[in-house]
């Protein structure tokens, strides 16, 4: 497989997970989110969607780009995908536990550990991939931003 489609393989992928975490969202999103105490800082519901696509995108061309790499650096990749894999699990976990279960504090022990996975796999694909280290950028200060968001609701919330 050339570099092109693996890194459409892993965006496809991200995309597909971002879907379905967006299904547990959807319904939450109109219903229970709205009577939630939220920050002053929260931004508009309708940022969300195209920040996580784009997010998704980028994690999928960085994944694509170490992947790439398996034939020069084999255990190298594999270690750094698992984390990625991992990291990706993890957030998917986040909608099903914050707006599926309603859940913010258990959300936000959740989005602690995404975070650290997030950042050891930034760390991990920095070392194969520039850029693909790059790409993570972004996504480890989006989720950093949800996670003081996530605190905040909890804290307003409880």
């Amino acid at each position: 497989m050339n570099k092109i489609s693996k890194i459409l393989v892993v965006v496809v992928t991200c995309l597909v997970v971002g879907y379905f975490s967006g299904m547990v969202t959807r319904s939450a999103i109109t219903t229970w989110y709205p009577t939630l105490t939220k920050p002053s800082f929260n931004p508009p519901n309708w940022i969300f969607a195209p920040v996580w696509s784009t997010l998704y995108v980028m994690m999928g061309v960085a994944a694509g780009l170490v992947w790439n790499r398996m034939e020069q650096e084999k255990e190298v990749v594999k270690n750094a995908l698992v984390f990625f894999a991992v990291q990706l699990a993890l957030n998917a976990l986040w909608s099903f536990l914050f707006f599926g279960l309603k859940n913010p504090m258990l959300a936000g022990l959740e989005i602690v550990i995404l975070w650290l996975m997030i950042y050891e796999t930034y760390l991990k694909f920095s070392k194969i991939n520039k850029i693909a280290g790059y790409l993570f950028i972004p996504y480890l200060l989006w989720v950093s931003f949800a996670t003081v968001l996530n605190a905040s609701i909890w804290w307003l919330n409880k």
